[in-house]
């Protein structure tokens, strides 16, 4: 029981410091008012069931990257050989709007993954654990081999680019179904669809070579 007791509180911190830092910034939030939200009359409980606000944070992103990594795996075990960038970048996309969709909502982890992305101290945090999982190893690795003639620092760009429109493009729309305005797509399955047409563009972009060292 006792045990039973604990772990909800857990999922309650949990959930309250995920809402809260999605919502106004991780340094703006102080672990007191994550326990007060949480209903916790002890305002130490937050540190005493996660420790640092870091270890929070990588609590809050495990849990949800725990869940994509399953449909991630199955994804890339059904991708035949031979596959097109199509099919990759798809295991990249779907597995986190799916995710989202299937959510109860209003959901706050993409927000919460754009606040902590930008944020210099902890978004290594978030790397370090999508790095973690070894379905996102193999989907790069199938991604990579499709495009053997793009430049190495090409790739590495396109990348970062492509990290940037998905945490952002998410997360804004993960803003507007909260504040009930118009999103383009009408629900996550087609955002995704949305993503992956922009992303395969991206990664299939002509490469302009400019000045000697130069792109």
């Amino acid at each position: 029981m006792k045990t039973a007791r604990a772990d909800a509180t857990r999922e309650r911190i949990l959930t309250t410091a995920e809402r809260l830092f999605a919502e106004h910034g991780v340094y703006a939030v102080s672990n007191r008012q994550i326990s007060e939200a949480a209903g916790q009359g002890n305002n130490t409980a937050v540190g005493y069931h996660f420790g640092t606000k870091a270890d929070l944070v990588r609590a809050i992103a495990r849990r949800h990257t725990e869940e994509i990594e399953v449909t991630r795996t199955r994804m890339v075990g059904e991708v035949p050989a031979g596959a097109p960038v199509r099919a990759w970048v798809a295991c990249l996309v779907r597995p986190a709007t799916d995710h989202l969709g299937a959510l109860p909502g209003p959901t706050w982890f993409a927000r919460f993954g754009a606040q902590v992305m930008t944020d210099p101290a902890l978004r290594g945090i978030m790397v370090e654990e999508a790095l973690a999982v070894p379905s996102l190893h193999r989907t790069l690795r199938g991604l990579h081999a499709c495009l053997p003639a793009l430049p190495a620092d090409v790739r590495a760009e396109r990348a970062d680019m492509a990290r940037q429109l998905m945490v952002h493009t998410c997360a804004e729309r993960e803003r507007a179904l909260a504040e009930g305005t118009p999103t383009p797509r009408a629900g996550w399955h087609a955002a995704g669809t949305g993503l992956i047409d922009a992303l395969v563009g991206l990664w299939l972009a002509p490469v302009t070579t400019t000045n000697e060292g130069e792109r």
